[in-house]
């Protein structure tokens, strides 16, 4: 079994795809890095040699930051936001949309499931 940067990749899916299930790591990314390690894309995880993983992870690890390096600073970026009372982290610390959607309808994922309001009379 293929682990790279602490993420067990899925043993039956192309090296290509599998490399996506690492936070911070898309399909392009997953692509160049496949190329770069000379290793054919549609060749699937558990068929790779302990050579081939061990390039691909000195490659991941020398130029790209995944998984809690990069989820630190995801944080920290958020965390700064809030603290300078920026208008993104204000929308961040009410847990509304960042980017400008409208909230009237819509909103959901961030909002969360709608909630009752007693009326009065």
């Amino acid at each position: 079994m293929a682990r790279i940067e602490g993420v067990d990749l899925p043993r039956n899916k192309p090296i290509w795809v599998a490399l996506t299930s690492i936070y911070g790591i898309g399909q392009t990314t997953a692509k160049k890095i496949v190329a770069e390690a000379e290793v054919d894309p549609m060749t699937r995880v558990f068929q790779l040699s302990d050579h081939e993983v061990a390039r691909l992870r000195e490659i991941i690890q020398a130029s790209y930051r995944v998984e809690g390096e990069l989820r630190k600073e995801v944080a920290m970026n958020i965390k700064r936001l809030i603290d300078l009372g920026a208008y993104r982290g204000l929308r961040h610390r009410r847990g509304l949309p960042v980017r400008g959607q409208r909230t009237h309808t819509n909103a959901r994922t961030r909002k969360g499931p709608r909630r009752a309001v007693a009326r009065r009379k």
